[in-house]
């Protein structure tokens, strides 16, 4: 205690500012330490543990906490990018053999000699350890040479094999600030200026209604500052390094905001060969991380103002389902051909509620006139007492027409005169969806800055250049020129014969199945039939029909997982010169055998099922042993209307929704249980926090829009194609996409690595497979209200064979007569519950007491003219008015056009006035050293002379420009 203050603390010697007790401890001869106060002595043990707590808090913080568990590099400043995974053999020597190394500036210097520190650490443990397999070594000579190649390009490195996964390595990818811009100026990409301009606003009537549509929609609509009505714009320009002055400050945010496009997608000298690296087991994987800061997907509450939390909360959520989608938001995260196809998603839902209204309100018209249907009522009367002819040989009897009289009635709410309007309503509706959206895209062009982008030529694919390399090494081989070597027909041609040989005998198979289902229809009616119970024979036709559609749904699931495999390999086959054509070609193929798989059932009920039954005593036979199938009296459409809506609803719950759902669950808890078992073999690792990139391996690869565009697309030929037999098709197509949008998002967002971000100003393909089934489905509509329907056959009576202008005698008109004497041998039944002389059966055919019995009437010609003059009069007409539409309705919205060309103006003024403003510059700049001139010529010889270097001075003199 009596030792002088600064013997006791040294630290404190020469002290430039301390506190007041301390003041007296400079020059050496300091109070002794009972003089002091307690708030003196606690001040000291405070500050003596200050260095203790630093120490331990030093020792307990986590390193990871820095990099934000993967986001950034181990310095925690420079952002990850893009992540590269590979497998490696560890040591057995466990976890003490890692590398966490970086490359920087200083080690592209150092690639060819080094590319991967820490290689001779291995290498030193390696001489203990046996030899290494061949097949390790050139992978990971072919990473060092990878990883060397982006190191030059100008990107940063850093590997992690010290993970929680086993035997798993990581390569994070840095794009410095220059590399960007570079990347940005080359791509063109349109960053924002200075110039502000104000966007041209309705005014009127126009306006007050946009304000009040505005206030009513307010509720549903996403709670997101990009979503909300923009009055002016910044102009955007291409981004050019020489031209940042004229770019808003917020310019190195855009950049950073367009790096994971331009990084993952745009850097195709450094990336091209990455496909063929994973194809080769190099690289297990290679994705961009979602990245949780922007997202807080994690952290909703300390990031609710965050890129993904909105995401998360205003988009991939079920309780939202109400509300618009936050589509600038989605494009800012995963880019523009993903925003595209969620936008298009959204439109057409949109589109799917008037019909969904209209089509309810043609279903209550069926329901409301039900009662006051004729041909029905007359069905249903027993009094009528019409006897049928069996449907089947030997063991069916005849039976009565009221047994029918359900189907009747239900037949009457799909098939009535309203279908007709609603089938013209439809087609109209698929050319005025059509047209909404191309003016849709166009807005989104715009309002992204995608007006004037055009895609450039793609690199050629890695499978391409082998397969021209090999062709090349060949010729060489022969000794013959190899300049500009690539794919001809004649080197297609095995694979294009493959495609031809292996689509004719997908589609065959199809067709195969379809008439395997009817062989069971056609058994099992006939075993049913022999019932002994009068329940069991009345429900005959119900039940094979319900089994036979379930069958149909069961085989089309299973085929389309089947026929998208298929595709993809002859695809692959043929290899296609660039992803956009390999993309189209999968496109093709896999949508027609799809096509194919779904449609082939309902075609045969809509248009062959009953047409070539023949006639009783001489029916048409397969096999010679099974009789084809019969419509019911009331006509094919309500079976075709079951079969469509099972397939239908079935192929959306099952197919696009449990899959969806169920099977990445299940991929990831067996990922899962495989980590989870291989966690208990090291504690180590388990005790650990993942970083992000490990959470991001575990889920499941981005496998592209195809299959989601595919769906779609599907559904819409379901709402389209056969909408005149199944008017509620939109309004489960509605309920079905209403789900679909928040499940894509939930499963984008969590179930998905993060997708690479793509450049697209529509969405290719697609509009013209979708133009084509909407022309399709004109026809096919026209077919089913002719041919399927009872509604040309009734119009007929009406105005050519009723004596009283109503529709009574329509049953019995239709009713053609047959004398069970003509019977073939073998094919009367073989118990008839009654006597019968004369049974009935649907066509139009002479009576047999007729001289040409049996022998097509009049009426059926008449008939078929009336049939075929309405497909061609419906055809026409519906087809022209769709044009109608397209033509009336502009592809690009007027305001857009204008906005455009405003823009175009606003930027020949600005370059107008950076160039005003630099000849303003040279001629202040000349004028200046004009007048310096003029003033060193005015001196006198004696003072020029004295001061000799003023003439050099002046003209030196700096000038402010």
């Amino acid at each position: 205690i009596s030792l002088p203050h600064s013997q006791m603390f040294p630290f404190l010697e020469g002290s430039a500012s301390l506190p007041l007790p301390f003041q007296g401890c400079r020059g050496g001869c300091c109070q002794p330490w009972s003089a002091w106060c307690p708030f003196d002595c606690a001040l000291i043990i405070l500050l003596l543990l200050t260095p203790c707590f630093q120490l331990l808090n030093s020792l307990s913080k986590n390193p990871d906490a820095d990099c934000k568990y993967g986001l950034y590099f181990r310095d925690g400043k420079r952002k990850v990018d893009y992540i590269l995974v590979y497998h490696y053999k560890k040591s057995s020597a466990g976890r003490t053999l890692t590398r966490r190394s970086q490359h920087n500036d200083a080690g592209a210097r150092s690639t060819k000699q080094d590319p991967l520190p820490g290689k001779s650490l291995q290498m030193e443990m390696g001489e203990s350890e046996p030899h290494a397999d061949c097949h390790e070594d050139d992978k990971r000579f072919r990473r060092e040479e990878y990883e060397g190649n982006l190191v030059e390009a100008g990107l940063e490195l850093e590997h992690d094999e010290d993970t929680k996964i086993h035997g798993v390595g990581f390569v994070k990818i840095h794009a410095p600030w220059n590399v960007l811009c570079r990347e940005a100026e080359f791509l063109k990409l349109k960053m924002p200026t200075k110039k502000m301009y104000q966007i041209n606003q309705t005014h009127g009537l126009l306006k007050k209604i946009n304000s009040v549509i505005q206030k009513i929609t307010e509720p549903i609509q996403p709670k997101v500052a990009e979503h909300k009505p923009q009055t002016v714009k910044r102009l955007s320009y291409p981004f050019s390094r020489e031209k940042q002055h004229l770019e808003t400050s917020r310019k190195h945010d855009e950049v950073r905001l367009s790096s994971l496009e331009t990084v993952n997608n745009h850097y195709v000298f450094i990336f091209q060969g990455i496909t063929s690296l994973l194809a080769n087991g190099v690289y297990s994987a290679a994705y961009p991380l979602h990245d949780v800061s922007d997202l807080g997907m994690h952290f909703p509450r300390l990031l609710s103002d965050t890129k993904q939390s909105l995401i998360c909360n205003e988009w991939a959520s079920y309780g939202v389902f109400y509300k618009y989608q936050p589509i600038d938001l989605v494009r800012k995260y995963f880019g523009e051909k993903i925003g595209l196809y969620f936008a298009w998603l959204g439109v057409y839902t949109q589109m799917l509620i008037p019909a969904s209204i209209v089509g309810i309100i043609v279903f209550l018209y069926g329901c409301a006139t039900v009662d006051e249907n004729i041909p029905s009522m007359e069905m249903c009367d027993e009094r009528n007492n019409i006897t049928m002819c069996p449907l089947c040989d030997r063991t069916c009897s005849y039976w009565k027409m009221s047994s029918a009289c359900a189907t009747a009635r239900a037949s009457h709410l799909f098939d009535n005169p309203a279908t007709v309007f609603f089938s013209v309503f439809m087609a109209l509706w698929a050319a005025t969806f059509m047209e909404h959206w191309k003016r849709k895209q166009m807005r989104l062009n715009y309002r992204w800055d995608l007006t004037g982008f055009e895609e450039e030529e793609a690199h050629p694919r890695a499978e391409y250049e082998a397969k021209v390399l090999e062709k090349s090494l060949r010729k060489e081989h022969k000794h013959k020129e190899t300049d500009k070597e690539k794919l001809t027909w004649k080197d297609r041609f095995p694979a294009y014969l493959t495609n031809f040989v292996g689509i004719i005998f997908m589609v065959g198979l199809t067709f195969a199945i379809v008439f395997g289902v009817i062989i069971y229809r056609i058994s099992t009616a006939a075993a049913l039939a022999i019932s002994a119970t009068p329940s069991g024979r009345s429900s005959v036709r119900v039940t094979v029909t319900a089994t036979a559609v379930i069958i149909n749904l069961v085989v089309i699931i299973f085929l389309d997982e089947v026929y998208g495999c298929i595709a993809r390999w002859l695809t692959q086959i043929e290899v296609p010169k660039t992803d956009k054509n390999f993309e189209e070609r999968l496109i093709f193929k896999a949508f027609l055998l799809k096509f194919v798989n779904a449609y082939t059932p309902i075609f045969y009920v809509a248009f062959f099922k009953g047409r070539f039954v023949g006639r009783p005593g001489d029916y048409v036979y397969i096999f010679h042993s099974f009789r084809m199938e019969e419509c019911a009296p009331g006509g094919c459409l309500m079976e075709l209307c079951i079969q469509l809506s099972i397939i239908m609803l079935g192929k959306q719950l099952i197919q696009n929704n449990l899959f969806e759902i169920g099977i990445p669950k299940m991929k990831k808890f067996i990922r899962y249980m495989k980590l989870k078992r291989r966690r208990s073999l090291d504690h180590e690792e388990h005790m650990k926090k993942k970083q992000r990139y490990e959470v991001d391996y575990n889920l499941e690869p981005f496998s592209g829009l195809t299959p989601e565009y595919m769906e779609m697309i599907i559904q819409f030929g379901f709402v389209t194609l056969f909408v005149a037999s199944f008017p509620l098709a939109p309004l489960f197509a509605l309920l079905n996409n209403i789900i679909e949008i928040r499940l894509d998002a939930k499963k984008f967002v969590t179930e998905l690595r993060r997708p690479v971000a793509v450049r697209a100003k529509d969405i290719g393909i697609w509009y013209n497979i979708l133009r084509g089934i909407g022309k399709l489905a004109v026809i096919i509509n026209a077919f089913v209200i002719s041919f399927t329907s009872d509604f040309i056959p009734r119009l007929v009576y009406l105005y050519m064979y009723s004596e009283n202008g109503t529709m009574h005698g329509f049953v019995n008109h239709t009713l053609s007569s047959f004398n069970v004497s003509d019977f073939q041998a073998g094919t009367a039944p073989n118990d008839p519950m009654e006597l019968v002389l004369f049974c009935r059966y649907k066509d139009y055919r002479e009576p047999p007491w007729s001289e040409n019995k049996y022998d097509i009437s009049k009426d059926f010609w008449a008939v078929l003219a009336a049939r075929l003059a309405f497909v061609i009069v419906f055809q026409n007409l519906v087809m022209f008015m769709s044009d109608f539409v397209d033509w009336i309705i502009p592809d690009i919205p007027k305001d857009i056009s204008q906005q455009i060309h405003k823009e175009k103006v606003l930027m020949v003024e600005v370059f107008m006035r950076e160039e005003q403003g630099k000849l303003q510059m040279l001629e202040t700049w000349k004028d200046k050293d004009k007048k310096k001139g003029e003033n060193c010529n005015n001196h006198s010889p004696r003072l020029s002379l004295s001061h000799s270097g003023s003439l050099s001075s002046c003209h030196s003199y700096p000038v402010d420009v």
